[in-house]
């Protein structure tokens, strides 16, 4: 088949997000200008650049109580910074838990029942004994075509690694069990992985 997406696809569930997988899954926490912490998923998440270390992700949705955005973009915008959390497969159900929408005065990390860390480079808190988090200042916030599309950049300036998951000097991914998201309800588990050598090496 074939379709234009100002057309409509005529299918039961909109198919655009099930063709981009799988994707890893920021879950982003920031704290708001009221000492709120926040923390949310987002899976239109990427490293966009090796040095400096640079991130993205984008936020497709908004609140009534935020001004045509949600609580992260929000709090992002009040601060300019932001931490991203790997998901593991252990802490699924609290990553899913951490989607409800809530009022932006309420944390995520409370009704989650995720446990705090401090950050380092950063006044933010970061979700403890995550395999890997990622401190970054916002560099910049595009808004894009649509009601409340935003791509928020970051430059990384910490990066914490959990002991366990270091082997022989690597950070290895099969210590964890890294969470991925597909479409639609869906998502996956990178249980193994293998090495394969450029042309050009």
């Amino acid at each position: 088949m074939f379709y234009r997406p100002e057309d409509g696809h005529g299918l039961p569930h909109n198919p655009f997000n099930a063709l981009i997988v799988p994707r890893p899954i920021g879950w982003i926490s920031t704290r708001g200008k009221d000492g709120v912490d926040n923390l949310a998923p987002y899976s239109f998440f990427n490293g966009v650049a090796y040095t400096p270390p640079q991130v993205m992700f984008s936020t497709t949705g908004d609140k009534p109580d935020r001004d045509g955005t949600k609580d992260s973009l929000a709090n992002i915008r009040e601060t300019g910074i932001f931490c991203v959390n790997m998901v593991e497969h252990a802490a699924t159900d609290a990553m899913n838990k951490s989607s409800q929408t809530l009022p932006a005065g309420q944390s995520e990390f409370d009704h989650a029942g995720v446990e705090r860390a401090a950050c380092e480079t950063i006044d933010c808190a970061r979700v403890s004994g995550a395999p890997a988090t990622l401190e970054c200042r916002m560099t910049q916030i595009i808004r894009m075509d649509g009601d409340a599309n935003y791509v928020c950049f970051g430059t990384v300036t910490g990066i914490h690694l959990r002991d366990d998951c270091l082997k022989d000097g690597m950070f290895d991914i099969t210590t964890f069990v890294p969470l991925a998201r597909l479409g639609y309800r869906d998502y996956a588990l990178v249980p193994e992985a293998f090495t394969l050598a450029r042309p050009d090496d």
